[in-house]
């Protein structure tokens, strides 16, 4: 079982982008001060990136290509809620549909735009399965992929109505 760990607080970017800051707040009521920004990192051709977690979605592992697209050195995410790539601009509606999904045994598809240490941000197609031992299901792993152009153009716009839903609850 991996212990959970703070999750590592981000500086704003020294780059002199336009910023945003707010404080997220978690489900396990932990909270840290957020920055992001409009710049997009690409997700760079012919990679995937994986992680597992562990039941409560803390990282258990991160390959390279997930440690290079983060900004976070894999020392900062083995042992954190995967929730460190949280962007202010999901809703939480597809994390909950994820979860749903994933716990009730099934394979989970969706597009997620992630936050990286450095404000900016990259889009991934997902796809998230159970982990399973012996018949028990001990936690997950996620494998993203380069997302097209064309249909995260598509799920901008949906994700926008979901969050203006949200606020408006």
């Amino acid at each position: 079982m991996t212990d959970i760990l703070p999750i590592p607080q981000m500086s704003p970017s020294a780059e002199g982008d336009a910023q945003a800051t707010a404080t997220a707040v978690y489900h396990d009521g932990s909270q840290r001060e957020i920055h992001w920004n409009d710049r997009e990192e690409p997700f760079p051709n012919g990679k995937l990136i994986v992680s597992r977690t562990n039941l409560d979605g803390v990282i258990t592992h991160a390959n390279a290509a997930f440690v290079e697209m983060s900004g976070y050195t894999r020392e900062e995410l083995i042992g954190v809620p995967h929730c460190v790539l949280r962007h202010p601009e999901m809703p939480r509606a597809a994390f909950k549909d994820l979860w749903e999904t994933v716990s009730a045994g099934n394979k989970w598809h969706g597009y997620v735009k992630n936050l990286r240490k450095d404000g900016s941000f990259y889009w991934v197609y997902a796809t998230v399965i159970a982990n399973v031992r012996d018949g028990k299901v001990v936690g997950y792993t996620s494998v993203r992929r380069k997302p097209s152009r064309t249909k995260i153009d598509e799920v901008v716009q949906l994700y926008r109505e979901w969050l203006a839903a949200e606020d408006a609850a």
